[in-house]
């Protein structure tokens, strides 16, 4: 839990961070060698932006407004048990044995007692939920991030972690439901469940004078800091010097 806190905390500092350096000075539009196809990037940074304020917020907002927070809490649970075999089977990947035994059991106790994901129990039983994807297995292997690529709908990326969403999906549970309804009502609600969690951040994001490079650098600290560990602690600050000296 200690290691998810620190996580949570750096992403935090670089957050909150990023948007006073980008209310401090305006950006000039030098290119950044690891965002060449920068062009492209924002133009589907500025679609993304239209569909999160004039679509998924106001949905996100009315699903927060009606449905309970208790509900929502074990909403936000059940989906995050749905996609933890990504987490597992990562864990195996990165040679990480003793973590594979404990998510493993994170996801039995919580797939069972925890009703389905509903609850999650597990994490009273010293099983905390790990972050573990095939993007951060790529780079434990040493591949490279590649260019910085923003995907439609999806938002920040590299080339890395898009090219991690195809083993992803296999790892998905939900690629193996037959009822194409049930399989996509069910990946819909999670959208809304992930949007909803994310406002917070989407409004720090649009009030900083440039959003786009604002994102880039967060979500950048981010996956240095997850395939890296305690070496990449620094991230954050390499990402705010970078902002304050070239500010893209």
């Amino acid at each position: 839990m200690e290691k998810y806190g620190k996580k949570l905390a750096l992403l935090s500092l670089a957050v909150v961070s990023l948007t006073l350096f980008g209310c401090a000075a305006v950006p000039r539009a030098e290119r950044d060698p690891r965002d060449p196809w920068q062009r492209m990037n924002r133009a589907t940074f500025h679609f993304d932006m239209q569909f999160y304020q004039h679509v998924a917020t106001p949905v996100a907002r009315t699903y927060v407004h009606v449905v309970p927070h208790p509900l929502r809490t074990g909403i936000r649970n059940f989906f995050a048990n749905l996609t933890y075999p990504t987490v597992i089977v990562n864990a195996l990947l990165q040679g990480k044995l003793k973590d594979f035994a404990r998510d493993s059991g994170r996801f039995i106790v919580n797939s069972t007692i925890g009703f389905g994901g509903l609850f999650d129990p597990a994490s009273h039983m010293d099983m905390p939920p790990e972050e573990r994807d095939f993007g951060q297995t790529f780079g434990k292997w040493g591949v490279g991030t590649g260019p910085y690529l923003v995907l439609p709908f999806l938002g920040p990326s590299d080339l890395r972690d898009a090219l991690g969403m195809v083993p992803a999906e296999y790892t998905d549970p939900l690629h193996y439901v037959q009822n194409t309804w049930a399989d996509w009502g069910t990946r819909g609600a999670g959208l809304l469940n992930t949007d909803a969690q994310i406002q917070p951040t989407v409004r720090l994001m649009t009030q900083s004078l440039d959003p786009y490079t604002f994102a880039r650098h967060a979500y950048l600290a981010q996956r240095k800091f997850m395939v890296k560990g305690e070496a990449g602690q620094n991230a954050a600050e390499d990402e705010l010097k970078a902002l304050q000296g070239g500010g893209n």
